[in-house]
């Protein structure tokens, strides 16, 4: 078993930053592929990012990329999300979640573990 605790979530000016966190519970967390996803209100939880269990592949949706970045600390147990110049758009509650390496990265039901979501709120 595998907890993820985020943080860093929570209101900021359109074209601001935020700094989001995910903490894991077990030295484990290292041989995990570990990926972000959001949810906006009314909408299905869709995709953000991923990263791989080494932090040498990264990948994004497209309405993120080039503003996020995605990076882990393995010592630390930690994945951050760096979200810069962030717009309205980006508004939902972001989750981290893990899984094990392989299969597809950008489904939800890959995934074996999730936090439980961290609120990020973009003012226009």
């Amino acid at each position: 078993q595998v907890q993820l605790v985020e943080s860093g979530g929570g209101l900021v000016q359109a074209g601001g930053s935020l700094r989001l966190s995910c903490a894991a519970s077990r030295r484990t967390f290292s041989s995990y592929t570990m990926g972000w996803f959001r949810q906006a209100p009314g909408k299905e939880r869709e995709f953000v990012a991923v990263i791989s269990w080494s932090g040498r592949s990264t990948y994004y949706a497209d309405s993120v990329k080039g503003r996020f970045t995605i990076s882990r600390d393995n010592a630390k147990i930690t994945v951050y999300l760096q979200m810069n110049s962030l717009k309205a758009e980006d508004t939902a509650v972001y989750y981290c979640a893990a899984k094990p390496p392989g299969s597809d990265y950008d489904q939800t039901h890959e995934y074996d573990y999730w936090g439980q979501g961290t609120q990020v709120t973009v003012s226009s």
